[in-house]
């Protein structure tokens, strides 16, 4: 596993599975086209951008340089870097016909082929052991802030509609953007201001 400094973006669930399975950085979906409808995944992915940066790492056929280009109108490029896949034919494993342009996107592209993508897009490659001091925001950590668990849901739905995250986040979602944005004291801060 490679660990990477900046946030990525992607397009869908089966780009962030492959990177997954072979970068450790926060990995983000636009939802495909989901990201012209929601003004606040937007805003997230600006929010990221401004503190870790961010690759915008999408499909190469047209739908993926679409979204891309959208990204790159509303970020400044002075937080954005490019990974592009190359032009490689043929149909992902899980389906049975292959898309509209007839390419592989994330999903399809081996190991190597994404490390060399990520490495020329000027990524951030972090040694191993290397760490931050900032201490993890964790499942626990919101439970003990009544943000988890049972009788939690309105209480965590304020807070997502104050820090202007996406409504319909998942908990994992909503606690993966919390670490990218917040320590565990400035969550508490934050929360002591809301409740205030």
């Amino acid at each position: 596993m490679v660990k990477i400094k900046e946030a990525i973006v992607v397009e869908g669930r089966y780009d962030k599975n492959t990177l997954s399975q072979i970068v450790d950085a926060p990995i983000l979906e636009t939802s495909g086209f989901g990201i012209f409808k929601y003004k606040e995944q937007m805003a997230l992915l600006r929010r990221v951008a401004e503190i870790r940066g961010l690759i915008v790492f999408t499909d190469a056929d047209g739908a993926g340089f679409v979204i891309r280009n959208h990204i790159k109108s509303a970020i400044s490029g002075k937080y954005l870097k490019h990974a592009y896949t190359p032009d490689v034919f043929g149909k992902e494993r899980r389906k049975k016909t292959g898309g509209k342009e007839g390419k592989l996107g994330v999903e399809g592209m081996t190991r190597e082929v994404i490390l060399e993508s990520l490495r020329r897009a000027g990524a951030t490659f972090e040694a191993e052991g290397e760490t931050t001091n900032r201490q993890e925001i964790t499942k626990a950590d919101l439970m003990d802030l009544c943000l988890y668990g049972p009788g939690s849901a309105e209480k965590r739905a304020a807070l997502i509609k104050k820090l202007g995250f996406p409504e319909k986040m998942s908990t994992n979602a909503f606690l993966q953007a919390l670490n990218l944005l917040y320590s565990l004291d400035e969550l508490k801060e934050t929360l002591e201001k809301h409740n205030g």
